[in-house]
């Protein structure tokens, strides 16, 4: 069957049919076992879970957003538009520790970017067995990043023809084709009872193993291709139906023409003779089933509990004994999804254990609570194409967690998530690399609310004996508006938690209205835990987590929350000391950047600069325009580096070459004595620089150059070229570095463009693909001054979801020359 054509996918059901069949069909490519793709979503920045292949649904749910600057390989794999691999578990651990706080389980994966040229519309994920030490194929590989690749232009074409191809619903279950079982065959026969010949069609001739001249047959064909013991059942068979009116069934062993047993049913509906007859004749159908039911009795005779499930959890098949055990007959389970029709065993405690069976295909065992007497020992044999799930009977294990609001009952209780506890462990990854207080804040509402069923979150900071309200998500609008500014002796839970240092848990609303009588509630059910922000002993603020429902909280919980509490305040800490050197950061950039540049009659120069996506957002980037005795000098340099000290940098080499230049040296003079400099102030770290002095009257230029990249040229006819300077050295590494000299002219009209990398530097792309694209887009420019070219090429720049570095940007045109 081939994959579906654009045209043929219009509408939201074409849509999922074709991205549906596009995973299944990567994953069978790759030899996995499940699957899943991800597509942009209408919030900037968000990847959605658009199809999930041979894994349910509702146990990857917390993986069904993710954003683009996560330490995700979904996100890595989007972002860089590069594919990534992972063999085994300690890859994914060494590579992406977070992924495994949520998914602690031993398997491989592929990923593939969904791409048409530059434009992204997101990745292709495949599962598979673990492979340690030995990396995915080259062929496997292939053939991934050819399936991403066709999806990818066939979404191309969609959104080219005005379709959406994003994704803003719930994810769509795709059943992956089950390799293990054989399709089912229906043959039709004809059975004359006074000749006694059997006929039939192709499919009766296939599973009997005949060949075509084969029918009709006699009986006795038939009989020697049926187990001794089912012989005269058969025959018994046979006669039932010639008595009676009435269609009869009979299943049977038949020997195959694989040599294999197949389990076949018989049906036989009896038809009167016509008038010149004297015999009737039995029709029917011959239904063979395959090997795989052979076996499927087999577990009744098992003294444990037997169940069959799919890739989803729906139930195949149980023993009786399974039924005593769970309590449920195979009449009400089957085509249900286990830990939904057995409610006790879709407790949250147990999900991960299903999610670990489902991805890495290996056995998993663990201890199920049916209720408070009765405890069963429940083991989990997956398989390709679904899982085997045993039960036995056993004793209450020696440690059982309760609910603190009702006291015994058990595993079953929302409050114990025991297996969830991943995700605090995930906050404190994440918490690492978050670098503002809103990043922080973001952080805290992704990770801890989830791992704790919270839906509430609320985080106040201490600024001058008062707590400010930082952030919230879930509470009504405008509630928490009136405890911003509270001093540290109002009497309330969030300010005591934090003046007393100790956690407060609620664990119905009626016990927080009780304890602070008067207060505000949002709501008259739920549950609150209120936490303090302490990082080094230094109060930071308090942090308030809501429930819907009453809840207990559980020693382990109460731990955890504590424990956690302390990361967040250090990372909010962090944040402020992030907030204030990146304040001072700007400011001295702001500063040292030219406040103006020169007028002149016969040219027009442009600076604009545009700070990073990720980190200080300040860097060491600087342009700056000198009218000197030799002529009009255009600076643009990088130093390496964010922040303060590149900020700093910046300024003394900006500094360093206006000296240099307005002393009347030539280029190479001026970036000799810059190289200078900055080894004597900063051996530790370099900068790259273009140095170009143009004669505003002639248009000719002299030109420099240290590791910098190549400026452009855009003549007066729109032609546009990237010049060949010659070049140095970066500044900062070699005090006796000599820097080459190149002549150029600009004509009346040109426009010369001198950049940093950051304007050019695109994450998994080459750099040379950036020059080449700013390149076409200074030639295709259209405008009436240079201003309009440089918003231009910056908001081309501004629009990239991910900027690791800043951008300087400096260009100069020379005027044309006017007619009288």
């Amino acid at each position: 069957m081939g994959a579906p054509s654009a045209g043929a996918t219009a509408g939201e059901d074409g849509f999922a049919l074709l991205i549906a069949h596009a995973c299944a069909r990567a994953v069978a490519a790759v030899g996995g076992h499940a699957g899943s793709l991800y597509l942009r979503s209408q919030n900037p920045g968000e990847l959605r879970l658009a199809v999930i292949a041979g894994l349910p649904v509702r146990l990857f749910g917390p993986w069904s957003r993710m954003h683009v600057n996560r330490p995700f390989p979904v996100a890595d794999v989007y972002r860089l538009g590069r594919p990534v691999s992972l063999t085994d578990s300690q890859e994914a651990m060494r590579r992406y520790p977070q992924l495994m706080a949520g998914l602690p389980f031993d398997f491989g994966t592929l990923y593939a970017p969904i791409m048409a040229g530059r434009e992204k519309f997101g990745v292709l994920v495949a599962v598979r067995r673990p492979t340690p030490g030995t990396p995915a194929t080259s062929g496997d590989r292939r053939r991934m990043h050819r399936a991403a690749q066709r999806l990818g232009a066939t979404l191309s074409e969609l959104a080219a023809a005005g379709a959406p191809v994003g994704w803003n619903d719930a994810p769509v279950s795709v059943q992956l084709p089950e390799v293990t079982v054989q399709p089912v065959r229906i043959g039709h026969y004809d059975w004359d009872l006074g000749t006694g010949l059997l006929d039939g069609d192709a499919e009766i001739r296939a599973i009997l193993g005949l060949a075509p001249g084969d029918l009709p047959a006699t009986l006795e064909t038939l009989v020697r291709r049926v187990a001794p013991e089912d012989a005269y059942g058969l025959g018994a068979a046979a006669l039932q139906a010639a008595d009676q009116d009435r269609p009869v069934a009979s299943r049977m062993r038949l020997l195959g023409a694989d040599g294999h047993p197949h389990l076949v049913e018989l049906t036989a509906r009896r038809i009167p003779p016509d008038a010149d007859a004297l015999h009737g004749r039995l029709t029917g159908l011959l239904v063979d089933l395959g090997t795989g039911i052979v076996a499927a009795g087999a577990p009744d005779q098992l003294p444990d509990g037997v169940i069959s499930l799919d890739r989803f959890g729906r139930v195949v098949h149980a023993n009786d004994r399974a039924e005593a055990l769970v309590g449920r007959s195979l009449k009400q389970l089957a085509g249900q999804v286990l830990w939904e029709a057995v409610p006790w065993l879709g407790s949250a405690a147990y999900e991960d254990h299903y999610r670990s069976a489902l991805l890495s295909l290996n056995p998993v065992h663990f201890a199920a609570c049916r209720t408070p007497q009765q405890w069963l020992s429940v083991s989990l044999y997956p398989r390709r194409d679904g899982i085997s799930v045993t039960f036995t009977a056993v004793d209450e294990p020696s440690y059982t967690p309760t609910s603190v609001v009702r006291p015994g009952v058990g595993l079953g209780s929302p409050a114990d998530r025991a297996a969830a506890l991943y995700r605090p462990v995930a906050l404190a990854i994440a918490l690492t690399e978050a670098v503002t207080a809103r990043q922080v804040s973001a952080v805290v509402t992704e990770e801890l609310l989830p791992a704790f069923g919270g839906r509430q979150l609320a985080i106040y900071l201490l600024r001058e004996g008062h707590l400010h309200l930082a952030w919230e998500t879930g509470f009504p609008h405008g509630f928490l508006d009136r405890f911003d500014g509270v001093g540290l002796d109002a009497r309330l839970p969030g300010v005591e938690t934090l003046t007393s240092g100790r956690p407060i848990f609620f664990e119905s609303m009626e016990l927080l209205a009780s304890a602070y009588p008067g207060i505000p509630l949002d709501a008259h059910s739920g549950a609150r835990a209120f936490l303090p922000l302490i990082a080094s002993g230094r109060p930071v603020g308090s942090c308030i987590l809501g429930f819907d429902q009453p809840r207990g909280f559980s020693p382990e919980d109460r731990t955890v929350l504590t424990a956690l509490a302390g990361l967040i305040a250090q990372a909010l800490e962090r944040a402020r000391r992030y907030d204030s050197e990146a304040a001072l950061a700007r400011g001295l950039q702001d500063a040292l950047l030219p406040q103006e540049l020169p007028v002149r009659d016969d040219v027009d120069t442009v600076g604009r600069y545009l700070p990073g996506t990720h980190g200080m957002d300040v860097g060491g980037d600087w342009y700056d325009v000198v009218e000197t005795e030799r002529g009009l000098a255009l600076v643009i340099g990088d130093v390496q580096g964010h922040g303060v000290a590149a900020a700093a940098t910046m300024g003394q080499l900006r500094s360093a070459v206006r000296a240099f230049a307005l002393s009347g040296g030539a280029p190479q003079e001026v970036m000799r004595g810059t190289n200078r400099l900055l080894i004597d102030l900063a051996r530790d770290q370099i900068a790259s620089c273009c140095y170009i002095v143009l004669d505003p009257v002639t248009g000719l230029a002299q030109a420099v150059r240290a590791g910098h990249p190549q400026p452009l040229l855009r003549h007066p006819d729109g032609r546009t070229e990237v010049l060949d300077l010659a070049g140095g050295v970066v500044l900062g590494v070699d005090g006796e570095a000599s820097y080459g000299l190149t002549e150029l002219r600009l004509e009346p009209g040109a426009v010369l463009a001198l950049y940093t990398d950051g304007l050019v530097e695109h994450p998994g792309t080459d750099i040379d693909e950036g020059v080449e694209l700013l390149r076409r887009s200074l030639a295709t420019s259209e405008f009436s001054s240079l201003v309009d070219v440089s918003n231009k090429l910056i908001n081309e720049a501004r629009t990239a979801t991910e900027r690791p570095d800043d951008i300087a940007l400096l260009l100069a045109a020379r005027r044309a020359e006017r007619t009288p």
